[in-house]
């Protein structure tokens, strides 16, 4: 069995569309009709996320930890609980491929690392579209770490030790204790998603706050010394030139 884990803080607006794309990916003649388990993990929701995600058909578990890290990893367990040898994970603002749980698994690695796209800019200046558009690194070989595009297998997660309870991060810190363990992880960009970009983030360091802060440097002039592969380089999450060059030397980045 495969899974698909799903944090969620107040997604009514946008888990529906999520949870339509994902069980079209689960539906994918090339899983062979292998179960897909879909696990929402409801955590602090005062709208109407949980109903949403139950009568999409996910298996929703709540919480009230206000931690992504902390959610990511109690769906996890729960899913190998169910005996899910794959674990897959994305955002509830974020529409995956139909071919995205195939494309992992063709990959034939302990771990996947995938790209995003942006489809909507809505509410942006066109300055900051085409900065994401020309610096973001959508190739094979990227060093993206998204936690919206991010599989691996049970067996890897729990060796690993699985999401730290980090509210922001907690993907880098993951895919970094895979890489100490010597598990093999693709860089992918054939494994794709469509991410919001929303600037209200619900992490602190989320991709909506990297939008702000990118917007903001636009609008003071030239970036200095944040060099564009910098910017996006841990899944567009890192908001300062020495966090993101950080990350980019602990992740290997050519």
């Amino acid at each position: 069995m495969l899974s698909v884990v799903i944090p969620a803080h107040n997604e009514a607006a946008l888990i529906g569309p999520c949870l339509n794309s994902v069980r079209v990916a689960a539906s994918h003649p090339g899983l062979g009709g292998e179960r897909v388990l879909i696990v929402v993990v409801a955590d602090g929701c005062s709208d109407l996320t949980e109903t949403i995600a139950v009568s999409c058909g996910a298996l929703v578990l709540s919480t009230s930890k206000r931690n992504v890290g902390s959610a990511r990893d109690l769906g996890a367990r729960l899913a190998i609980a169910h005996e899910a040898r794959w674990l897959a994970f994305t955002d509830a603002d974020t529409t995956v491929h139909a071919d995205w749980l195939v494309k992992q698994l063709e990959c034939a690695t302990d771990a996947v690392c995938g790209v995003i796209t942006v489809s909507d800019w809505t509410g942006h200046h066109a300055e900051t579209r085409a900065d994401f558009v020309t610096t973001y690194r959508d190739v094979e070989g990227h060093r993206h770490v998204h936690g919206a595009n991010l599989g691996l297998s049970a067996i890897a997660y729990e060796a690993a030790g699985g999401f730290q309870p980090l509210t922001f991060n907690e993907d880098v810190a993951l895919v970094q204790a895979l890489t100490d363990h010597g598990f093999s992880i693709a860089w992918t960009n054939k494994v794709r998603v469509d991410t919001s970009a929303r600037t209200e983030s619900r992490t602190p360091r989320g991709f909506g706050a990297t939008l702000r802060a990118v917007s903001e440097k636009l609008k003071a002039g030239p970036a200095g010394p944040l060099s564009a592969h910098a910017r996006y380089v841990r899944s567009g999450h890192a908001d300062t030139a020495s966090e993101a060059q950080g990350n980019e030397q602990m992740l290997g980045a050519p």
